[in-house]
C-alpha cells in the first residue's frame, strides 16, 4: 500500500500528530510520501521520521499582537501559486490519500478522484453537536473547502457522540526529576510582550520558547530555549504548568501530563477560541484575553491538573486504514475511547 500524507505545517500540533501517526505505519511497512504546506521549508525543524518530504507554500493566517491580522492574511496569499502547485503534485500513483488540514494534497487528490481520510482537529467543527465560537458562515464554508476529504474523522478532548478520536499523545521517557518551572509556549504573541509579562514574576522561573528566539541563554527568571522538539517535550514533563495559546496538541499533552494550563486564544481564530472556551467549561484551563499581570498571578497559585490518560499509540488507526473497509469509522472511535477516563469534574460537566 502507498499513502500521501499531506499535513498542514502552520501550527507544530498538525506536525506533531503526523509524527506519531509516521512511526505507527513505518512499523507497517507501508510507503509513505509526505506534503507539507503552510510555512517556510527553513522554518520547519525535526522532521526526519518524515524522509524526503516535499514542502509548498500553501495557505496560513498571518498574526500580530495576539490577533489575526485579515488584511495582511490577503496580502501574503498567493492563490496562482496554490492552484498551480494543486495541478502539478500528481497522486496517481497512491492508494489512499490521508489529510491533516493541507489543501494542496486534498484538492489534487480531489481532482483526481482519489480518496481522502481527513484526521485533524478542525473537523470536529463540522459536526453540529461540537461547541464552538465565532463560526460564522464564512468559517463553515472554509471548513468544508479549505482541505475537502470523503470522510472526515475528527480529533478532540471528547467525543460528543460522533465519529471523533481522542487525541494520541507522544510520550518520551524523562529521566530529570520534575521542577517548579512554568512552560511558555505563545508563538502568536510578540516576544517582548510574553517577556514584559513574565518579568512582572521574579520568583517564579519560566522556560520559554518562542519562533523568535536564536540563542538559547537565561535572563533573570527566564531561560530561553530554541525549538527542538525532544527539548520541549523534556520541559514540558518537568514544569509545573503551561502557558500558552490555545492550540490543540500543546493543550493535549499539558492534559495528559497532568499540567494545569493558562490560555490565551488568537483572537479572530474560532478554533483557537472554540478551544479555550471547552477547556474553561471543563475546569481545565484558564483563559485569558489579554497578557495580564493579576491572571498570572492567580493562575501560579492553582494546583496541578488531574492527568487524563490519552493514547500513545495510534495503531488501531494505522490498521483502519490499511482495511480498505471504512465504511464505519464510528465503530473504530468507540473502541479508541473505551480505555480513556476524564478527570471526576469533567465527567460530571459532560454528563449534564
Amino acid at each position: 500500500m502507498k499513502i500521501l500524507y499531506g499535513v498542514q505545517g502552520t501550527g507544530n500540533g498538525h506536525i506533531t500528530r503526523a509524527r506519531v501517526m509516521a512511526k505507527a505505519l513505518a512499523k507497517k511497512g507501508i510507503t509513505v510520501d509526505y506534503v507539507f504546506s503552510g510555512r517556510p521549508e527553513e522554518q520547519y525543524f525535526d522532521m526526519e521520521v518524515f524522509g524526503n518530504y516535499r514542502t509548498y507554500k500553501g495557505l496560513s493566517f498571518v498574526s500580530e499582537h495576539g490577533s489575526i491580522s485579515y488584511l495582511k492574511t490577503v496580502k501574503q496569499a498567493s492563490l496562482f501559486q496554490l492552484y498551480k502547485d494543486i495541478v502539478a503534485l500528481n497522486v496517481d500513483d497512491y492508494d489512499l490519500v490521508l489529510n491533516d488540514f493541507e489543501p494542496i494534497s486534498a484538492w489534487a487528490a480531489t481532482r483526481a478522484g482519489k480518496k481522502v481520510i481527513n484526521i485533524s482537529h478542525q473537523a470536529v467543527f463540522t459536526k453540529d453537536q461540537v461547541p464552538s465560537l465565532g463560526l460564522s458562515w464564512l468559517n463553515r464554508q472554509i471548513l468544508k473547502n479549505f482541505a475537502p476529504s470523503d470522510i472526515a474523522l475528527g480529533v478532540h478532548w471528547f467525543h460528543y457522540g460522533q465519529s471523533i478520536m481522542p487525541p494520541f499523545i507522544e510520550r518520551e521517557p524523562v529521566n530529570k526529576s520534575e521542577s517548579d518551572n512554568v512552560l511558555v509556549y505563545m508563538p502568536f504573541e510578540e516576544l517582548c510582550e510574553v517577556v514584559e509579562l513574565l518579568e512582572t514574576q521574579l520568583d517564579q522561573e519560566f522556560v520559554l520558547y518562542h519562533p523568535s528566539i536564536s540563542a538559547a541563554q537565561t535572563i533573570n527568571n527566564i531561560t530561553y530555549r530554541v525549538a527542538c522538539r525532544q527539548g520541549f517535550l523534556s520541559d514540558l514533563e518537568r514544569s509545573k504548568g503551561v502557558i500558552a495559546n490555545a492550540g490543540f496538541e500543546l493543550s493535549s499533552e499539558a492534559l495528559c501530563s497532568g499540567k494545569k494550563l493558562l490560555l490565551k486564544p488568537l483572537q479572530g481564530q474560532f478554533e483557537q477560541e472554540s478551544n479555550a472556551e471547552t477547556l474553561r467549561s471543563l475546569g481545565l484551563a484558564t483563559v485569558i484575553k489579554g497578557l495580564d499581570e493579576s491572571e498570572l498571578e492567580r493562575w501560579l497559585e492553582l494546583p496541578a491538573n488531574e492527568a487524563i490518560n490519552y493514547p500513545s499509540d495510534p495503531m488501531p488507526v494505522v490498521d483502519w486504514l490499511i482495511s480498505g473497509d471504512h465504511t464505519k469509522p464510528e465503530i473504530l472511535c468507540q473502541q479508541l475511547w473505551k480505555s480513556i477516563s476524564l478527570p471526576q469534574f469533567s465527567r460530571s460537566v459532560w454528563s449534564k
